[in-house]
């Protein structure tokens, strides 16, 4: 198994959906009201959905774009719940032929919600065959082959697609003209994730206080995903180790026994930095370097570790490779020598 695949898949700080959170559709909110954080978001599309219901029409179609775990899918889901419709999830992927999107959209109601994960990813031929059913709920298809081949239009349900994708960029944009509605999703802060995880703990009947709660969100990465799956560990240790109540002193114990530190960086982070940092003092360095050197694949580094890095200022990427900066040698508690 490729490095990649394992590291993303299994690490507790990881921002992909894993086998951790296989209960994560219980703790997720089916109404807006539930919903916390993404604000702005939340009242325009109340706003557009109570519109769309008023004139009796389908919601214009949604694309929702930011970094993995901060509710894309859990969004598409209350979409439906408040438009009280069904919602059909499945991936760009999964719809490896033309025949298979077809099956999905001729199977649809009116006003369904279609969830597209990962919609950058749709391959060409698909794609095709999205926009006219986007703009006109109409499906062209090619009957016979040669020159008895004919077009027939099929009329379809009046659906709202929602897409999701965290490589905005990535979208055509003849599909990107196609969205009504485009939304980004920003970073949760310190305080909305602590009234997720006090949520999340009344879900699974976890006794928590303010503090304990703030002690999660403060190494939860920003990401309501991650909030949760360290919540859920730190249950464990509370029921093991102390009385069933997740306090500071208890969260704070328990996620330093998991390697999760103040701010959230596992120990893979810090052996990234840390490498930087004491074999390569301080950078630049390449990325297959500091791969060979780390033990890990380069789209690991790439891809997995050194978006938070950056995000956090910890790392800068130069033409000449990757250096850290004076933020990272502060939180390691290495003295900084300017060079």
């Amino acid at each position: 198994m490729a490095g990649s695949d394992f590291q993303e898949t299994e690490r507790l700080v990881g921002v992909k959906e894993s086998t951790m959170d296989s209960d994560e559709s219980s703790l997720r909110p089916r109404k807006f009201s539930e919903y916390v954080g993404q604000e702005k978001i939340r009242e325009n599309l109340s706003v557009f959905i109570e519109a769309a219901q008023k004139r009796s029409e389908a919601l214009d179609h949604v694309l929702l774009y930011g970094p993995p775990g901060l509710g894309k899918t859990t969004l598409a889901g209350i979409i439906a719940s408040e438009m009280g419709v069904n919602l059909r999830i499945t991936s760009g992927p999964a719809i490896e032929k033309a025949g298979d999107l077809a099956a999905i959209l001729t199977n649809l109601n009116n006003y369904d919600v279609l969830f597209i994960d990962e919609i950058h990813r749709l391959n060409n031929s698909v794609e095709e065959i999205l926009y006219p059913a986007m703009e006109d709920f109409a499906l062209d298809i090619m009957i016979g082959k040669g020159p008895s081949a004919r077009s027939l239009r099929l009329d379809l349900p009046k659906f709202t697609l929602v897409g999701a994708t965290t490589r905005a960029g990535l979208l055509t944009a003849p599909l990107r003209d196609r969205f009504g509605v485009i939304c980004r999703l920003e970073m949760y802060n310190v305080q909305e994730l602590s009234r997720i995880v006090k949520r999340s703990a009344g879900i699974l009947s976890v006794e928590i206080n303010d503090n304990g709660a703030q002690e999660i969100a403060m190494r939860a990465r920003g990401t309501p995903r991650i909030a949760n799956r360290l919540l859920k560990r730190v249950r464990d240790f509370a029921q093991i180790r102390a009385d069933g109540k997740i306090t500071d002193k208890v969260a704070k114990s328990s996620l330093d026994s998991l390697e999760v530190d103040s701010i959230g960086l596992d120990n893979v982070d810090r052996n990234v930095l840390n490498t930087i940092i004491l074999k390569f003092g301080g950078g630049p360095v390449g990325l297959e370097t500091l791969a060979a050197s780390t033990g890990e694949e380069p789209t690991t580094i790439e891809d997995v570790y050194e978006p938070y890095l950056l995000q956090m200022g910890f790392i800068n990427k130069t033409p000449r490779g990757r250096i850290a900066t004076k933020l990272a040698y502060d939180h390691l508690g290495i003295p900084y020598i300017e060079r």
